[in-house]
C-alpha cells in the first residue's frame, strides 16, 4: 500500500444521519489503468444536537447560522478523517487528497427561468488546516455552470468501478434522496444513465421524527411501516408530482421531497387529528418511494435492458421499503450493495475519493449523458494541504 495513492472520500447526504468516511488506495493516472482498494471505513454519527442544527440552517437559512455551520461542518469532516486514519493505523500526512462532498444545504434544477444553483457547506480551508491535507471540494458548481443538473456524480466513478463485461446493472442508491446509475456492459455501445428517480428515506425519516416527537431519527427495520396500511388518497397526491413523469437527466432534494411536502399532507389530509394514523402516512411514504423507482425503471432502465440491480445507503436496511422495491421490479434481481464488494454505507463516499483522483489527474469527470451538461468538465476546487 503506497502512501502516495491513498485517497479518502467524505459524503454527508440529505438524510442528516452523518458522515460517511472511506480511506481507498487508488493506483493509475487514466481511466484505463484506473484500479482501487478499500482499506477503511466509518461513520461518524452526528449527535442529535447538531443534527438539529442542521436542518435549522435548512429551514431557517439565516445567514450568521450558515456561516457558523460552514465551519463547524469542516470540523466534523477533520474529525472523521482523523478517525478514519486512526482506524486504519496511517497519519493524515500519507494521505494525497480529501475529497469532501460537503452537506447540501440547498439544490435547484436548472429550468427555463434559472440556470441552477446548489450549496454545499463545509468549509474545506478548516479540513485542510485541521488535517493538513488537500481538498478536493465543490463538485457540482462547474456541471451546474455548464447548464447541467450538478447531479448524479457518482456515475463517473460507478462506470470505473462496478461496470462488468457481459451484464447490465442498476445501482440504485437509498439515501435521502433516490438515485440510479445504470451501467451497460463495457463492451456496449449505448450511454450509461443516471439520474435522481425521486425520494429514498427523506420523507420517511421526517414522518418518523414528528410521530415520534422527534425521539426517533428514522424507521428502523421499517418498524412503523409494517403496522400501518397504504392510504390511496395520499399515495395518488404524491404520485402526481410533475417530476416523476420528467424525463432525465434530473435531480431533485428536499426542496421538493422534504419537510415542506409533508407540511402539505399534513394539511390535505388532517394527520395531526387521526383521521389517518402516523403508521399509515409511513406506509404511505414507503409504498411511494418503491413506486418513483418502479416508474422510473418502467420508463428509462428496463427498456435499455436490465440484469439485476444493487441496493446502496441507508434505505437498503429497511426490510419494508426493499420489499416494497421488490415487488415494483418483480422478475428482476435485486441484490445488496455488498455483493458489489463495498459496504452499501461507503460506495457515495468512494465516488468522491476517485472524483479527487480524477481531478489531481486532469480528468474530465461528469457525465454529459447523465447530467445534461453542455461538455465533460474536470470538477471539483482545490484548497492545498499544508505541505502542498
Amino acid at each position: 500500500m503506497s502512501s502516495t495513492n491513498l485517497y479518502v472520500g467524505l459524503m454527508s447526504g440529505t438524510s442528516l444521519d452523518g458522515i460517511d468516511a472511506v480511506l481507498v488506495e487508488i493506483n493509475g493516472t487514466l481511466e484505463d489503468d484506473f484500479s482501487w482498494n478499500q482499506v477503511a471505513f466509518v461513520t461518524n454519527a452526528y449527535d442529535k444536537e447538531f443534527r438539529d442544527n442542521l436542518y435549522r440552517g435548512i429551514e431557517l437559512g439565516t445567514p450568521e447560522l450558515l456561516c457558523q455551520l460552514n465551519v463547524s461542518l469542516g470540523e466534523q469532516f477533520a474529525n472523521a478523517v482523523c478517525d478514519l486514519c486512526e482506524l486504519a493505523g496511517v497519519s493524515p500526512a500519507q494521505l494525497k487528497a480529501i475529497g469532501s462532498h460537503g452537506q447540501t444545504f440547498w439544490h435547484i434544477p436548472p429550468s427555463h427561468e434559472f440556470r441552477g444553483s446548489t450549496l454545499q457547506l463545509g468549509d474545506p480551508a478548516t479540513l485542510a488546516e485541521q488535517t493538513g491535507v488537500t481538498v478536493i471540494s465543490d463538485f457540482r458548481s462547474r456541471d451546474m455552470a455548464l447548464g447541467g443538473q450538478g447531479a448524479p456524480l457518482v456515475t463517473w466513478p460507478d462506470k470505473l468501478m462496478f461496470s462488468s463485461v457481459d451484464s447490465s446493472k442498476a445501482l440504485q442508491n437509498l439515501g435521502g434522496m433516490a438515485n440510479v446509475t445504470w451501467l451497460p456492459p463495457k463492451r456496449s455501445a449505448q450511454d450509461l444513465i443516471a439520474f435522481d428517480t425521486g425520494p429514498g428515506v427523506s420523507l420517511i425519516n421526517e414522518a418518523t421524527r414528528r410521530a415520534t416527537n422527534y425521539k426517533e431519527e428514522f424507521d428502523k427495520n421499517g418498524l412503523f411501516a409494517s403496522q400501518g396500511s397504504v392510504h390511496e388518497g395520499i399515495l395518488s397526491f404524491l404520485m402526481s408530482d410533475a417530476f416523476l413523469a420528467t424525463p432525465p437527466p434530473k435531480s431533485t432534494g428536499r426542496e421538493r421531497f422534504g419537510a415542506g411536502l409533508i407540511d402539505r399532507i399534513m394539511e390535505r389530509f388532517e394527520i395531526e387529528n387521526n383521521a389517518i394514523s402516523w403508521n399509515d402516512l409511513l406506509a404511505t411514504l414507503t409504498t411511494f418511494s418503491a413506486k418513483s423507482i418502479g416508474q422510473a425503471y418502467r420508463s428509462w432502465i428496463i427498456p435499455r435492458g436490465l440484469d439485476e440491480v444493487f441496493l446502496l445507503g441507508g434505505g437498503a436496511r429497511n426490510p419494508c421499503l426493499v420489499e416494497a422495491i421488490k415487488e415494483e421490479l418483480d422478475g428482476i434481481t435485486i441484490r445488496q450493495g455488498s455483493e458489489l464488494g463495498v459496504d452499501p454505507d461507503a460506495r457515495e463516499a468512494l465516488a468522491f475519493a476517485v472524483l479527487a483522483w480524477g481531478y489531481l489527474n486532469g480528468l474530465e469527470t461528469n457525465v454529459p449523458a447523465a447530467t445534461g451538461s453542455a461538455e465533460g468538465r474536470i470538477l471539483g476546487s482545490m484548497t492545498p494541504g499544508v505541505s502542498w
